[in-house]
């Protein structure tokens, strides 16, 4: 069986855990305390970052990379388009959340607000958070436009550009930092991806000294 390392609110590890599950690829999940950069970790990522993913005899590190190679082994079903022209689309879209949406948001409230708490790191930077919430209503309005033009953020069909959206919303939305009532279109979008078998671990999550709210693994919320 597969095991992957993982921080549960990790959107990075969200990612490809919403990948194997989305392919039924049974993974045991080991919570790993990255920050303090133990041997035995960094044996398996000098890098000192999750998600490490080991499969298939291989250890591998970088959640765009393990998800491709996923997608490699097991392409049904499938999370990447078959033209280059759409495979370049779904790449652009991971690429935009996974690099400015987690530099401008991500990094800005989830690393705020509970990694520094839980690394005992100290209290959240005001200036980060404010950063953080007005750049958010930005990338919301982007993606009402991308979804006002698309079925699914990259095209007609889901894709991992969708998984890697939904792994930085989902933690967010877990501290309850995204305003649903922002645009109906992302928060249908989002109500329409977490009602997939693939989003019933990432719900059931739980962060010691970090209650979700009531309607986090509501479907209908």
């Amino acid at each position: 069986m597969a095991k992957l390392y993982h921080v549960p609110l990790s959107p990075f590890c969200r990612k490809v855990r919403l990948s194997l599950a989305e392919k039924k690829i049974e993974c045991e999940l080991v919570e790993e305390r990255y920050w303090e950069k133990e041997a035995d970790f960094l044996a398996r990522n000098p890098a000192a970052k999750v998600p490490v993913l080991k499969i298939d005899g291989r250890t591998m590190a970088e959640s765009a990379a393990i998800c491709e190679y996923l997608e490699e082994l097991h392409p049904e079903p499938p999370l990447m388009p078959r033209s280059p022209e759409k495979r370049y689309e779904v790449r652009r879209l991971v690429g935009w959340f996974d690099d400015k949406f987690h530099n401008e948001v991500t990094s800005k409230l989830l690393y705020e607000r509970v990694n520094k708490k839980v690394m005992g790191k100290g209290y959240p930077d005001s200036t980060n958070v404010k950063s953080g919430s007005k750049a958010i209503k930005y990338h919301l309005d982007y993606m009402a436009w991308l979804l006002d033009h698309r079925r699914w953020l990259a095209g007609d069909a889901m894709s991992l550009a969708d998984f890697a959206a939904a792994a930085h919303l989902s933690s967010l939305d877990y501290i309850s930092d995204v305003d649903w009532n922002r645009s109906d279109v992302v928060k249908d979008w989002y109500a329409k991806i977490k009602s997939r078998p693939a989003f019933r671990s990432i719900l059931a999550d739980q962060i010691p000294g970090f209650l979700p709210p009531a309607h986090y693994a509501d479907l209908d919320f």
